[in-house]
């Protein structure tokens, strides 16, 4: 017996408040939550995904809506979910925020699904094709053994990255991070042949490994890494790719030598600070093991591979002021970093920062779901210990006018050449840096017509 056919529209949304952050789209990468949804629903499911990363959102009919979003989203997530819900189309909604704000997201879709969507979807389709939506689903953290291969050819072909996840979950409980809360502190691996062969299938030859940490915390994570790179060389696949990795990376020669050899060209490190008492209050427990005097030499030990850096900062930690910020922008300019990520102090729901600051009275802008639109790591949105909102933002405009100066940036790339001697990592690296400088300048002009319209 034929199974009735019924139409999944999946929605990528893009917040209306911040076109600027996202124009550059060399640097945007494809929704990957949405392709594993694709890619977990049967096939008597027709399935078109809207990507408003490259096409404004217009209403289409279906039978069902599924949308996710990252906070600064969500606002428009909620939006988009409203006109369907008038028209009685189901929405159902996921993702990190809505994980975090079940409540919330339940005013405006009829369905959230909280946590990992791989052990719940099934039932999602099943009651809908019988007994109808329940109002909240619980995903549990599975073994990703048979995560599914995301359905790329539903992606937007304008993407220049590819994206692939190999593990998930993270033992650290760094202060403004919530993926511990989302994934779990379980580092979960995915078996070595699904992650290559589908690295093997991207029809981009830029790859990204979202990983939050792609090497891990031990000796066993860091050899899959090691069999991974050894896959991708013994297949002769010919891809550009970048990763975040910790700082231990430095203590793991093999690994470098054969990421090197697989097409690595950049790894993010999240250094967030080079001051200890800063890295202290983050909890970045490993970034202290390493020590501060030793940054250095694992910025030196991975251009020994010919790998370049892109060190990530934090602006607008507590115990900072006008000359720490000065200071960490010096620190960023004169070190061997290669590309660098300079943003703000931003409280997501599901971290212990967004808890305590929402206790303290500290957050500025609380007319939520409207106000989530501003915690994008482009604005202040908090009030800061030792100066005032205004202060601390004049002091990180002033910070990027220096750090992402077009003349230093060429500055950085002649030095990420010296450094890498690989013309193609020092290449990436100064493509991120135009990114960032894209960003930082492109979100400053949103804000003026922002308060021309206001």
């Amino acid at each position: 017996m034929t199974k009735k056919k019924f139409k999944l529209l999946l929605i990528n949304p893009l917040s209306t408040k911040r076109r600027g952050l996202t124009r550059d789209q060399k640097s945007i990468y494809p929704p990957m939550s949405l392709g594993i949804i694709a890619a977990l629903t049967p096939g008597n499911w027709d399935i078109e995904l809207i990507d408003e990363n490259f096409e404004r959102f217009e209403y289409k009919d279906a039978d069902m809506v599924g949308l996710t979003a990252l906070t600064s989203q969500v606002t428009r997530a909620y939006e988009i979910a409203q006109i369907f819900k008038k028209k009685n189309i189901p929405t159902v909604i996921g993702g990190i925020h809505v994980s975090m704000m079940e409540d919330e997201a339940l005013k405006y879709a009829d369905t959230v699904v909280v946590g990992e969507a791989e052990s719940v979807w099934k039932n999602v389709i099943n009651d809908f094709e019988t007994v109808g939506l329940k109002r909240l689903y619980n995903g549990k953290l599975k073994p990703m053994v048979n995560s599914p291969q995301p359905r790329i050819d539903l992606y937007n072909p304008g993407y220049a990255f590819g994206s692939v996840q190999t593990t998930r979950g993270c033992p650290m409980s760094c202060d403004f991070c919530s993926v511990h809360t989302f994934n779990g502190k379980q580092y979960r691996p995915r078996p070595v042949k699904d992650v290559v062969d589908e690295f093997e299938k991207i029809p981009q030859d830029n790859v990204y490994f979202v990983d939050d940490n792609f090497i891990g915390y031990s000796k066993k994570s860091a050899n899959r890494v090691i069999d991974i790179c050894k896959e991708i060389i013994s297949r002769g696949i010919k891809k550009n790719w970048f990763c975040a990795a910790s700082m231990n990376i430095a203590d793991h020669d093999e690994v470098l030598k054969y990421a090197s050899e697989a097409g690595c060209r950049m790894i993010f490190l999240g250094i967030e600070s080079e001051l200890i008492d800063q890295l202290e209050s983050a909890n970045k427990k490993l970034n202290i093991k390493i020590g501060i005097d030793n940054f250095s030499k694992v910025y030196n030990k991975i251009h020994e591979y010919g790998i370049a850096v892109l060190g990530a900062f934090i602006y607008g930690l507590d115990s900072d002021t006008p000359k720490t910020i000065k200071n960490r922008t010096n620190y960023m300019l004169n070190s061997d970093i290669d590309a660098m990520q300079a943003s703000i102090l931003t409280p997501l729901p599901g971290t212990p920062l967004f808890n305590r600051m929402q206790e303290d009275d500290r957050l500025i802008y609380n007319n939520f779901p409207d106000d989530w639109a501003r915690y994008d790591f482009v604005e202040v949105v908090y009030k800061p210990k030792l100066m005032s909102a205004s202060e601390l933002t004049e002091s990180i405009n002033s910070a990027w006018e220096t750090l992402y100066d077009k003349k230093r940036l060429k500055r950085k790339f002649i030095n990420a050449l010296k450094s890498t001697k690989n013309p193609v990592s020092a290449t990436w690296s100064y493509n991120s840096n135009l990114h960032y400088h894209n960003l930082v300048f492109e979100h400053k002009k949103d804000r003026v017509i922002q308060d021309i319209n206001l």
